[in-house]
């Protein structure tokens, strides 16, 4: 299906805006942040998408509207896009699919957990794990020591999902990520008088200099940890293996779109990279006016 999407479009190599791809982080630029519903659940996937069924496409909070779906769609008809998210690739459809439309069809290029899991035009290309790029008996060392340090925190609320493993990073949350709608605001409230992960961040730092990790805070709740050079530019990679196959395209131009481009946000490093041309937004509705404004959409 996705393949079949695709066809729908220019050929890579025949977009009128030769040579230019646009990449957008997830979260706060295509879609507001991820909420949950329960203050005490977090569905599995599979819960979610039997979950959806019965809902109408694109009609929860954090879903990327319908007028923000077409604007995009309208792009791909000039340019090549793509999106760059740190969650896996069941959140991001939960976002930007539907339960009849994959998200790899809706893009070019889908990179999740920042380009560890990757598609091209519907395709999956090679992927990496962080389990196996650390090893069993440092990722050991370094949850138990998380878990311990959660534990001794003092935050007006505590919740459950900690940590959780992805396949090139693992995410933690000081709170918890099936802390409620109200609490993840609170907290984001409270994160950002205290500095409660920017303190963590500091000390997992010092414990772990050796381990070649980086820690990365995005959203409201979280922050992420993966090996150095897995951040937002690890999908550059795949952006200029392009060029290399036969048909590819070499993208000249690689505009980003992201909410957390300050030193520390999860967009930073691609953001300040010099393959990309950044542009810093605070919400879906600005991208959509910078887009509108760059390509006369």
């Amino acid at each position: 299906m996705a393949t079949e999407a695709a066809s729908l479009y220019p050929p890579l190599g025949k977009r009128p805006v030769a040579n230019t791809i646009c990449l957008f982080d997830v979260d706060g630029t295509l879609t507001p942040a991820r909420l949950v519903s329960s203050p005490n659940t977090t569905p599995s996937p599979i819960c979610l998408q039997q979950s959806k069924k019965t809902t109408p496409a694109n009609t929860n909070p954090q879903d990327a509207s319908p007028e923000m779906l077409q604007l995009l769609s309208a792009l791909r008809h000039k340019v090549a896009i793509g999106f760059v998210g740190g969650s896996d690739l069941a959140k991001q459809q939960e976002q930007l699919g539907t339960p009849s439309i994959p998200v790899t069809s809706l893009f070019d290029f889908c990179f999740a957990e920042n380009g560890l899991t990757a598609y091209r035009l519907g395709r999956p290309l090679a992927s990496h794990s962080f389990i196996k790029w650390l090893g069993e008996e440092k990722y050991q060392q370094l949850v138990k020591f998380i878990l311990h340090y959660i534990a001794d925190l003092e935050i007006p609320v505590k919740r459950g999902t900690f940590v959780e493993f992805r396949n090139g990073m693992i995410n933690v949350s000081p709170v918890g990520r099936n802390a409620s709608t109200e609490e993840r605001n609170a907290y984001e409230r409270y994160d950002l008088e205290k500095g409660v992960r920017r303190k963590f961040v500091e000390v997992l730092k010092e414990k772990f200099p050796d381990f070649g990790l980086t820690y990365s805070i995005g959203g409201q709740i979280s922050f992420d940890v993966f090996p150095k050079g897995w951040d937002k530019t690890y999908c550059l990679q795949h952006i200029e293996a392009e060029a290399k196959i036969p048909g590819g395209v070499e993208y000249k131009t690689i505009h980003f779109f992201g909410d957390k481009t300050y030193k520390g946000g999860n967009d930073y490093e691609i953001f300040e990279d010099p393959r990309t041309v950044g542009h810093s937004v605070k919400n879906p509705d600005e991208t959509a006016a910078e887009l509108k404004k760059l390509f006369g959409l």
